[in-house]
């Protein structure tokens, strides 16, 4: 099954022809999540009011400091912009008080203390799982801009990132049976996915009533099922993520922007035979991909590239949401 490629929209991005056989345009619905990502955005931002200040302790380079900030409004990436540009084009995600994991785009709720963690720190390993998290999320986006309507493309899920599994994984469902992706169709979403970071877009959190989270994928049945799941255990909210306008359910954390990504390979697609049903058929994307600040040989990347096509062990996407809402949504 091959699909023609057409130009593919992001927001101040206009993507040309890659190879004659592929892909397609953003539907509708994804706009419309967007809008509705952007209204309810404002809506919360509108809903502070008074403006209080709280404390933020940074600890880092070049020295620590105290920033004063506001309540439910300044972010991370302020602190960082306060310290030095370097330190927002270079840092992943936040730790507040030495143990939580925080959206660098995410407003601060309280004093507290900050720490900006990057891919070269000595103790990677919570920027990595953001890493790996925001590479399954930023192939949903491909994804979703590439094929035509009638591929019946859907987005599932994408389960926990485990480093150690060799590939980050995006689960879909098509309409065809029999889709086997040629070396050029993989070859061309690996290129997208590079330029989705050279577009240095932000990746953007929210959380919304299950309410607002059922409008937005209005058109995804398989999204609409796992939502109900995803407020039960997140205190009737669902924490969404945007890039461009693509949106999609994850309760991070996730990296700032897509800059951070840097090599990249879309290496397979495993059919999965069980739990599929005429006219709708699970497909498991995997891929391989480093940050921007990390260069390693040809050899070495190879090496990557080869044990991320082997089938990625995760829960699968047919298994019953029920039971690993936490590992599917992730």
């Amino acid at each position: 099954m091959s699909f023609n490629i057409r130009r593919i929209r992001y927001p101040a991005l206009q993507l040309h022809h890659v190879i004659k056989k592929h892909y397609s345009v953003a539907s509708k619905s994804t706009a419309k999540a967007s809008e509705l990502f952007t209204d309810e955005q404002r809506r919360q931002r509108e809903n502070v009011g008074r403006i209080e200040k709280i404390e933020v302790r940074y600890l880092g380079l070049p020295h620590d400091t105290t920033l004063v900030m506001n309540r439910e409004l300044s972010t991370p990436y302020d602190c960082a912009r306060h310290i030095g540009e370097k330190y927002c084009r270079q840092s992943a995600l936040a730790l507040l008080d030495n143990k939580t994991p925080w959206d660098m785009r995410r407003p601060l709720r309280d004093s507290c203390t900050l720490q900006l963690l990057n891919f070269t720190s000595p103790e990677p390993h919570i920027a990595n799982k953001a890493f790996w998290r925001s590479c399954s999320f930023l192939l949903g986006a491909v994804l979703q801009a590439s094929f035509k309507p009638e591929a019946g493309l859907f987005l599932h899920s994408f389960p926990k990132p485990n480093i150690k599994s060799g590939s980050f994984v995006h689960d879909i469902v098509l309409a065809e049976e029999h889709w086997n992706p040629t070396v050029p169709e993989l070859r061309a979403l690996s290129i997208e996915m590079i330029k989705l970071s050279q577009q240095d877009l932000p990746i953007e959190r929210l959380d919304v009533s299950s309410e607002l989270a059922l409008e937005m994928f209005h058109d995804n049945p398989f999204k609409r099922e796992q939502i109900p799941s995803v407020a039960a255990q997140n205190n009737g909210q669902v924490t969404v993520y945007r890039v461009g306008e693509h949106v999609d359910i994850s309760k991070g954390p996730m990296m700032g922007s897509t800059g951070l990504l840097g090599r990249c390979t879309i290496s397979a697609s495993h059919p999965i035979k069980e739990g599929s049903e005429r006219g709708k058929h699970f497909y498991r994307m995997q891929g391989v991909a480093l940050p921007a600040v990390l260069r390693i040989g040809h050899f070495a990347y190879n090496i990557l590239e080869n044990r991320s096509r082997k089938l990625n062990s995760a829960k699968l996407p047919n298994e019953p949401f029920e039971d690993t809402v936490a590992e599917q949504v992730a």
